[in-house]
């Protein structure tokens, strides 16, 4: 995945870990919104009923019907009406939340709802209990969705969106790294394409990855057919021809509109030839200016005196410790470096944490190592209550985002401090940050008395993130939450060392011990300097 489409899944997740009201992502035809949803798919937790809704041109009891046959919910077909299906679906989510499970409701090309359909799923968000509510909606769609969104009958919705992302195209980096993964992948070669080609590819798609497969499909087909071994921009140009409905020549009206601009430009010229030196001849003669005479004072030259003979002064010692950083913070953060990629690597640092070769992280992969991943969105004084470096996330331009690591805070909270000692006055931060923020932190201790073998909770990323410290290495595993058989031997392993009854449960004789060492653990804090 590349770093857009990482930070795209984190707020996805961002929607399925946290209940209550809408999230919102969008990007243009291509870029990979579907495959993200199906990525989300895999990844959702074991207690959470989702319902997808692939095709939205439906009316509001049709949606409505289409929910609930997704949820398994069984109706009268021959009397659907609204009320009968809200009142369905609102005990089955009230069942669903007795027993400890939560719904959430993902809508595929949502910028194809209609506006009575988007009004009654607004509508579905106040199905709730007295402290939560009981469906989470994700709303996924083209540009069309946002400026939809913007709609004065529209606001009600558009106010209980608590996370947007928009999906931009991939970077001419990223579409480079994005066809060597594929052709690693299937065992190519990622030099058959030329840095050139590459270039010309990314010219032609504008980086969309469905454009790049096409390209890169249709040139390698090209290639073959040709018996070369090595993709060309010459390729790459001929295979758009025969897949795109464009290309990079010159249409006839802008070849039309450089010919018209070329002899306006001679006429021009002709008439500055023929007219404008008799004008400026005579501006010239009647403008005649005189230099004025500045007097200067002669210079005195003097005898060199002797030099005096005085004693030596004492060499003042300096302090040679290393001053912070100083820089304009909007041009500091302005930079591709600054991903949630990134952020996450400088993150897991300080945790003592390994980073994986292949220096892609997600939260995923930061939940392999024990610790967890805590979305939000708050104001700047809740987050100074913040125990733990926390990664705040700027918006420059209102669609690309930048991602910093915040490492501590003057103590008259007038400057914020970051990784790499880089400081900056709070009022310059404040005013491109978001709100929204992503804290790396360990899962808190557990209040349940045993964590049995194949369980699936927080308790169980818990245990494995004492037993990462404990055992000082991290194990790559698919789904940190649930409680397998390795994690099991190492508890048995853990268990025998302290000479515990080892049945691989943490029960009322390995949770005191375990409690106990947690105690000990030293976290990283955020670093209040004077």
């Amino acid at each position: 995945m590349s770093p857009r489409h990482q930070e795209g899944l984190a707020h996805l997740l961002y929607g399925i870990n946290f209940g209550g009201g809408f999230v919102a992502l969008t990007g243009e035809v291509g870029t990979g919104k579907t495959t993200l949803c199906h990525c989300l798919l895999q990844q959702i937790p074991t207690n959470i009923d989702i319902a997808l809704i692939l095709n939205p041109k439906l009316n509001a009891i049709e949606l409505l019907a289409t929910i609930c046959d997704e949820l398994g919910i069984s109706y009268d077909k021959s009397q659907q009406s609204l009320k009968n299906l809200i009142d369905l679906l609102n005990q089955h989510l009230l069942a669903g939340h007795a027993n400890g499970r939560r719904t959430v409701l993902l809508i595929d090309e949502a910028q194809n709802l209609s506006l009575e359909v988007l009004e009654q799923i607004r509508l579905l968000t106040n199905l709730e209990t007295n402290k939560t509510k009981l469906l989470q909606i994700i709303l996924v769609g083209q540009p069309e969705l946002k400026e939809s969104l913007k709609r004065q009958d529209l606001r009600q919705l558009n106010q209980r969106i608590t996370a947007r992302y928009h999906l931009l195209p991939l970077s001419l980096n990223e579409t480079r790294a994005y066809i060597h993964h594929r052709l690693i992948v299937c065992n190519g070669r990622p030099d058959i394409f030329k840095e050139s080609a590459i270039r010309k590819i990314y010219k032609l798609s504008s980086g969309i990855p469905r454009l790049i497969n096409i390209l890169c499909d249709r040139a390698l087909l090209g290639a073959y057919s040709t018996n070369t071994h090595v993709i060309t921009p010459a390729i790459v140009s001929a295979a758009s021809k025969e897949v795109l409905a464009f290309t990079d020549q010159k249409s006839p009206y802008q070849t039309a509109f450089l010919g018209l601009l070329f002899l306006g430009c001679i006429v021009t010229g002709i008439y500055f030839q023929t007219y404008w030196p008799k004008a400026s001849d005579q501006a010239t003669i009647n403008s005649v200016t005189v230099s004025p005479v500045i007097q200067t004072k002669p210079e005195i030259i003097s005898q060199p005196k002797q030099p005096v003979q005085k004693e030596p002064l004492p060499i003042e010692k300096i302090d040679t410790a290393p001053i912070a950083k100083t820089e304009v913070f909007h041009d500091w953060i302005n930079n591709s470096d600054y991903s949630l990629n990134a952020a996450l690597i400088s993150a897991l640092k300080l945790w003592d944490k390994p980073v994986p070769n292949s220096t892609q992280v997600d939260c995923h992969y930061v939940e392999a190592t024990g610790l967890r991943c805590g979305f939000g969105k708050a104001n700047w004084k809740d987050m100074l209550a913040v125990n733990h470096p926390v990664i705040l996330e700027f918006s420059l331009t209102g669609k690309e985002k930048f991602y910093a690591l915040l490492t501590g805070f003057g103590q008259n909270q007038s400057v914020i401090h970051f990784k790499d000692h880089m400081s900056f006055p709070v009022a310059d931060v404040l005013k491109y940050w978001n709100g929204y923020y992503l804290i790396v932190e360990p899962p808190p201790v557990p209040n349940v008395k045993a964590i049995r073998p194949h369980q699936t909770s927080d308790s169980v990323l818990w245990l494995r993130y004492l037993l990462n410290n404990i055992d000082k290495k991290t194990e790559a595993v698919e789904q940190p939450r649930f409680y397998d058989d390795k994690l099991a031997a190492r508890v048995i392993n853990f268990q025998h060392q302290h000479h515990l009854p080892e049945d691989g449960k943490v029960g009322d004789k390995t949770m005191p011990y375990l409690k106990k060492i947690a105690l000990t653990l030293d976290f990283p804090r955020l670093e209040i300097t004077d």
